[in-house]
């Protein structure tokens, strides 16, 4: 399945998207789209006070819902925006902490079928590279 041709996917489709589909709260995490491929997305989160906790770690909340709106951008780079999913699953480890600098979040369709998107998240440093967090996922396509 590929992209439909008559939506082409650029860096504003997708940012546009964070706006149109995703709730308030969402938004408000200010994700940016810093590029992309086909099934493959990266993001950053901005480091923020909102999304920190004591020390000024980013939350693991945060990591999650970032990493699951990744994932959704990284669908619509493979399938298109005319395909509904759902996410089933999101299994997420957390490897260290992330403080002091903007998060890096890399989203990959590892395999899409008829019924079932299977993906992977990275979540890095923006300044060091380092991984904070992977998440693996699996989204139902309506």
């Amino acid at each position: 399945m590929t992209q439909n041709p008559e939506t082409p996917v650029t860096v504003d489709l997708l940012q546009g998207l964070l706006a149109d589909w995703f709730a308030p709260w969402i938004q408000a995490m200010g994700l940016q789209v810093e590029s992309f491929a086909d099934g493959e997305v990266t993001l950053r989160l901005p480091q923020s006070d909102q999304l920190s906790r004591v020390g000024g770690m980013l939350c693991g909340q945060a990591m999650m819902s970032a990493a699951d709106t990744a994932m959704v951008l990284a669908i619509v780079t493979q399938l298109g925006t005319r395909r509904p999913m759902t996410t089933v699953q999101l299994n997420t480890s957390f490897l260290k902490p992330l403080s002091g600098q903007d998060a890096r979040i890399t989203a990959r369709v590892v395999r899409a079928g008829k019924n079932l998107v299977f993906g992977e998240i990275d979540i890095s440093g923006a300044n060091d590279g380092k991984s904070v967090c992977r998440a693996s996922t699996t989204y139902a396509l309506m």
